[in-house]
């Protein structure tokens, strides 16, 4: 008993193998080594990508396409071009609607499409046809306040009736035909532009004085009303006089037009021309007639 030793478990046995060792030793080692890997930090996560650059033959290639379509698009807008001249040539304008530029409605281009000489007498027409609009627009605003302040609401009625009429029936009437005269040099277009302008001057003047006669002429703000309105109540009044006013200037404007279109017509001979189709005409007629 005295001669048995407990065996110490913190010894080390001969049989026990020490990982630090030389590995060469242990070649019973049921681990096999693993074979060595190149060095790489890509671990994997971003593969490489493969770009396939165009050759410079296909670079040729897209380069004479894109000159053949260029040359194709210049082709046709030299085409749409000749076409439009053909056209104002034979007399035939293409009307494209530009004014105003936030929300076209009408054709409007004196800059491009009228004579230099011109363009001073076509702006202040296009100018009274502007002033037509504020004088027909400030018209339902005093007639507005009349109405508010008991004259009834037929006479606000009868300021929308002309405002709704008047702006359309200005262009269509007497603004277009001026344009279009200057542009193509009609003497049709332009009897037609005299004959609507004196109502249109007739109609302002009516307006600047509004007598009494269509519900007492409050439908309209002229000299007359704003005098009776003043003594009823001076706001509205007052509203009335602005009114006076702007007719007065859309006048005097439509009258310095008128004069100068006129003297435009006489001195470029469209007065003998405008006699001759008449004649002509009536000369047509005469046959009939007899007939």
């Amino acid at each position: 008993m005295a001669g048995y030793r407990d065996r110490n478990p913190f010894d080390e046995e001969e049989d026990q193998v020490n990982p630090f060792s030389n590995p060469s030793q242990y070649s019973h080692s049921r681990l096999p080594a693993l074979p060595p890997e190149p060095v790489s930090y890509n671990y994997d996560r971003n593969p490489v990508i493969e770009i396939n650059l165009d050759n410079p033959t296909n670079l040729k290639q897209k380069e004479r396409e894109l000159q053949a379509k260029e040359a194709e698009l210049r082709r046709r807008e030299e085409e749409v071009k000749r076409k439009e001249e053909a056209l104002a040539r034979a007399g035939v304008f293409l009307d494209v609607k530009n004014w105003p530029p936030f929300f076209p409605i009408i054709h409007h281009d004196i800059a491009n499409e009228i004579p230099n000489y011109l363009h001073r007498m076509l702006y202040v027409a296009f100018a009274t046809f502007i002033g037509l609009i504020l004088c027909l627009f400030w018209n339902i605003i005093a007639v507005s306040t009349a109405s508010i302040k008991g004259s009834g609401v037929r006479i606000w009625f009868l300021a929308v009736i002309y405002f709704i009429i008047g702006v359309p029936g200005a262009y269509l009437l007497w603004y277009r035909p001026l344009y279009r005269a200057c542009r193509k040099d009609s003497a049709f277009k332009f009897g037609w532009f005299f004959m609507f302008y004196v109502i249109h001057i007739g109609f302002c003047i009516y307006g600047s004085v509004a007598p009494p006669i269509i519900y007492d002429g409050l439908s309209f703000s002229g000299f007359v009303s704003a005098l009776r309105t003043m003594s009823d109540n001076a706001l509205v009044g007052i509203f009335y006089f602005v009114g006076f006013g702007l007719f007065c200037v859309e006048s005097l404007l439509s009258i310095w037009v008128i004069q100068r279109v006129y003297r435009y017509f006489r001195g470029s001979g469209k007065t003998a021309e405008a006699k001759r189709n008449a004649a002509r005409g009536g000369a047509m007629a005469a046959p009939e007639i007899s007939l």
